[in-house]
């Protein structure tokens, strides 16, 4: 009897040791793997435009021009699907949650919003015209805007909505020029965005040679020498968040279908 319970005993370390040797061979090889698919281990293509998917979001890549012609799909059916709404979902209800903790007084608190890709959407456009690897043509994008048919991004509408109901004054601040004012003023309202105290278009003249970022922050400026208070900036740039006089917050959505320096 002893001798049997030596040996299980033995056996009994012995797979231990075995186990745990494995998963530490395990772990230690885990990282040069790649993810694989299909009995021919094919590597999966979406898996690098994933990737830099992210990196586009994280201002990681910056200053590219298109989206790489191997990533128009995958680009395509992030915006079309269920993640895109997700990721916007995300962001906006953090501006909520943000917005609600705040105490209200004056009247003079205000929320930025940029519009294209962030209030309203182009994905009408962007889906005849390679979801961002086309190169970007003014003629034809502007040709779309005056249409005025943009409809609301859903998720930043109900941020929207919910920014009224607590007293939130909006201001909308977008690259736009001067010369869309009137059909961009009838697009936010006929895709639901009603109530807002300012509506500002790019004046071309004053800001010529300047960047998105120089131009925000200079229009940021004079709405706080007006007497606001930005308590909240949304965008889907990062040039539509950064600079000066951003706000208290600032809230990026996801784009990857094209970069403003």
């Amino acid at each position: 009897m002893k001798i049997l319970l030596f040996f299980l005993v033995t056996l009994l370390a012995t797979c231990h040791g075995n186990v745990q040797n494995h998963e530490h061979e395990s772990n230690f090889n885990i990282f040069p793997l790649r993810m694989k698919t299909g009995p021919g281990g094919k590597y999966i293509p979406e898996v690098s435009c994933a990737s830099w998917r992210v990196a586009v979001e994280a201002r990681n890549i910056i200053n590219w021009k298109t989206v790489p012609q191997e990533c128009e799909e995958y680009v395509g059916n992030y915006m079309l699907g269920d993640q895109y709404r997700a990721d916007s979902k995300f962001v906006n209800r953090e501006g909520f949650f943000y917005a609600r903790t705040l105490n209200l007084k004056d009247g003079r608190d205000l929320w930025v919003f940029d519009i294209d890709e962030t209030t309203l959407s182009n994905l009408p456009y962007y889906a005849t015209h390679g979801f961002g690897v086309n190169p970007y043509n003014e003629t034809l994008f502007n040709a779309w805007v005056d249409e005025g048919a943009a409809p609301a991004l859903p998720e930043t509408q109900k941020l929207y909505n919910k920014l009224v109901n607590l007293g939130v004054k909006i201001a909308f601040l977008t690259g736009r020029p001067l010369k869309q004012k009137d059909i961009t003023a009838k697009n936010l309202k006929e895709a639901g965005y009603h109530t807002y105290e300012k509506l500002i278009l790019k004046d071309t003249e004053l800001y010529h040679g300047k960047t998105a970022v120089q131009y925000k922050s200079s229009e940021r400026k004079k709405l706080e020498e007006e007497g606001w208070r930005i308590i909240g900036n949304s965008g889907d740039q990062w040039s539509d968040i950064l600079g000066t006089n951003t706000g208290e917050r600032t809230f990026k959505l996801p784009d990857p279908l094209y970069y403003i320096a």
